[in-house]
């Protein structure tokens, strides 16, 4: 089959009543260009709509693939998690037991009093201040002021901190004073709500 370009320069001269007996090479380039035109004509009206919505698509399986690579890495591991939880409320079990309850807190006074004059240190002021209710908690602040030495203030905080029971130290003032050394500061032992109903 032989194509002649010669023929596509009479296309101006042409009839479209006539068009059976147009020489064949110029049918074969309408034929494609109206297949063209009705292509993109199908492309505009049908396709091109559609374009957004496979894009959406394409965006929600990604976002569905990460879904299942983060839920497959938790799956994956579950054994550990499960482990760590498990040590997770055992630790907070035994946090919950070192902390006091509503009969245990009048005994804390005399166990820092006991540590206290175990070092050599003289008490001019220990006693409860209000208690804070927070949100899980209760925090029991105690004023402390002693005088002594200031390695009996280190040895002193030192058994405080070593006690069965939690207790914070907090807002220390050294001062000097007639008889030495004088620390003041505040402890503070916490209270959970729900220790005291059990």
């Amino acid at each position: 089959m032989n194509f002649e370009f010669k023929s596509l320069l009479t296309i101006s001269s042409l009839d479209f009543d006539d068009i059976a007996i147009w020489p064949k090479e110029i049918k074969i380039c309408m034929s494609l260009m109206t297949a063209l035109f009705i292509f993109g004509l199908s492309f505009y009206w049908l396709l091109a709509p559609l374009l957004p919505t496979i894009d959406e698509g394409v965006a929600q399986e990604n976002a569905l693939k990460n879904q299942y690579a983060a839920k497959y890495r938790i799956a994956a591991h579950l054994p550990a998690y499960e482990t760590q939880l498990q040590q997770l409320q055992q630790d907070f079990v035994a946090m919950l037991q070192a902390l006091p309850s509503s009969n245990e807190t009048p005994g804390l006074l005399d166990d820092i009093t006991d540590v206290g004059t175990s070092v050599g240190l003289g008490f001019k002021s220990l006693h409860w201040q209000p208690a804070l209710a927070q949100a899980f908690y209760t925090e029991l602040p105690i004023h402390i002021e002693v005088h002594g030495t200031y390695h009996d203030f280190g040895v002193f905080v030192t058994k405080i901190a070593s006690l069965p029971r939690i207790v914070t130290l907090h807002d220390f003032v050294i001062q000097q004073d007639i008889d030495g050394l004088y620390l003041r500061l505040q402890a503070k032992t916490y209270r959970t709500d729900t220790r005291d109903q059990n």
